[in-house]
């Protein structure tokens, strides 16, 4: 999936104008970079735009999962994307959604074993059937 690809299906999820939906989907990929192994970011960025993968930055300062709870993941989104926190929580759904269509799902699955139970309320739309957006 291209980058415009990317952004639209958040923005169309979100129903949020393109600037706004660009904002959206940094602000939960530098969280979700936080959350996630050193290894795993790195994993995850091979397989987005180039565009995207510059927003995912492993580094030795974050090689270890930050262990963040659900709450605080939204909420971090809420403050890096300047929204509040209904919005944050809708953009990280639309985000693991539009990951699913965009990664590989042995990759998807391998991002969501590294969050605990509490993210499931937002992973598991990814995961549902028919999650896919279509196209009119």
């Amino acid at each position: 999936m291209d980058y415009h690809t990317f952004v639209d299906q958040v923005g169309q999820r979100t129903d949020t104008p393109t600037a706004q939906a660009v904002e959206l989907t940094r602000a939960v990929l530098e969280t979700l970079a936080e959350r996630l192994t050193g290894g795993e970011v790195l994993d995850l960025a091979v397989q987005l735009p180039a565009q995207l993968q510059v927003v995912l930055k492993p580094g030795p300062e974050n090689e270890a999962a930050q262990p963040l709870a659900a709450a605080e993941f939204v909420t971090r989104v809420a403050a890096r994307a300047h929204v509040d926190e209904a919005t944050a929580h809708g953009a990280v759904r639309a985000v693991f959604s539009t990951l699913r269509a965009a990664i590989s799902g042995g990759e998807f699955d391998d991002v969501a074993v590294q969050l605990p139970r509490d993210y499931r309320e937002l992973v598991e739309p990814a995961l549902a059937p028919g999650s896919a957006l279509r196209r009119p």
